[in-house]
């Protein structure tokens, strides 16, 4: 294996200490994702220069001059602040001729936008939730009629951000005070989408165009209040104690019928090309009692921390983690070669 110097692209706020190493120090918390990947990176005998961005792209220039990464790990969820500039930076790698980990430009502008995404499914039949967009700076107006309940949540912010219980909204008054929430939170567009009872899946996606789905994660709600939404909260994502107090749990999937963990494979398979998504993303789902599977929303580069759905999916297939961090830093190159 050729040994690589890899520049990492990480937020200016996450680059690790150097002295971070005890996985009970207080501190691996906020920096998990950054501190494995570098490690798997380290291990693999790699040399990593952790670049740390916000608003300037400079650093990156600056690096690729002066120390010549064969590729960059793009670990960047954002730019100034804003999660929808993230294909930014990446266009400006693209531009470099710089092989990087992950999405490409258009993917990520298409995939990140859960209107636009949910537009183009719908457009080829695939399965989304009935929704609707409402701009922050525009004054919400009479409402075309909608299917209550619904969820509203951020249309450009991943990771939960602003889902909380209080989002599952049973009629018109709620969905305006909700959304009155998310505008001020994220200072960003708000969507309201129908919803969907059912399992909620998670389908682990790697390849640019040969593809190979990981096998299927489920959150399952094993405690539930009766006539309360099953809902992926910023609680149930972040908080375990949250979690273990509520009897809520990510596993493999169990006891699908015969035949549709292929149809769930083949699904998302479409969906990703779509998209036009690379290197690996996650595809998120329900599964109502009538095993109909509707399309909640694509993740383009999502959570590779070593516990994380994603490494965990891979670790179930055979690749341990650091072979899991190999397979995208060749999928980068390779890219970039043509070769998949």
């Amino acid at each position: 294996m050729k040994k690589l110097r890899v520049m990492m692209l990480v937020h200016w706020s996450l680059v690790p200490p150097q002295d971070l190493s005890d996985p009970k120090d207080p501190r691996m918390a906020k920096y998990q994702t950054e501190y494995d990947v570098k490690s798997a990176l380290l291990a693999l005998g790699h040399e990593v220069s952790v670049v740390g961005i916000h608003d300037d792209i400079a650093p990156i220039r600056k690096t690729v001059e002066e120390w010549q990464p064969h590729i960059a790990f793009n670990l960047l969820e954002d730019f100034a602040g804003v999660s929808a500039f993230d294909y930014y930076v990446v266009s400006f790698l693209e531009m470099m001729q710089l092989p990087y980990t992950g999405c490409n430009p258009r993917g990520l502008l298409l995939a990140r936008d859960k209107a636009l995404s949910k537009k183009i499914l719908t457009y080829h039949r695939i399965s989304v939730p009935d929704f609707m967009v409402f701009p922050r700076a525009k004054k919400i107006g009479r409402l075309r009629r909608l299917k209550f309940p619904m969820i509203v949540k951020s249309r450009m912010e991943e990771g939960s951000v602003g889902i909380a219980q209080s989002s599952y909204v049973e009629n018109e008054a709620q969905l305006r005070e909700r959304v009155a929430l998310i505008h001020e939170k994220t200072h960003g567009d708000a969507i309201a989408e129908q919803y969907i009872d059912g399992r909620e899946l998670y389908v682990t996606i790697v390849g640019n165009t040969k593809l190979e789905v990981l096998p299927i994660r489920e959150l399952v709600f094993s405690k539930p209040e009766a006539g309360a939404p099953r809902l992926a909260t910023y609680k149930v994502k972040w908080d375990e104690k949250y979690r273990e107090r509520w009897g809520i749990e990510y596993q493999f999937v169990r006891d699908l019928p015969n035949g549709l963990a292929e149809r769930i494979a083949h699904l998302c398979k479409r969906a990703y090309r779509l998209l036009d998504m690379s290197g690996y993303g996650r595809i998120d789902l329900r599964l109502t009692g009538a095993n109909e599977i509707c399309v909640l929303e694509a993740n383009p580069n999502p959570g590779i921390a070593h516990d994380e759905d994603c490494a965990l999916s891979a670790a179930k297939a055979g690749m341990n983690y650091e072979a899991f961090i190999l397979r995208l830093v060749n999928l980068g190159v390779s890219s970039r070669a043509g070769l998949e």
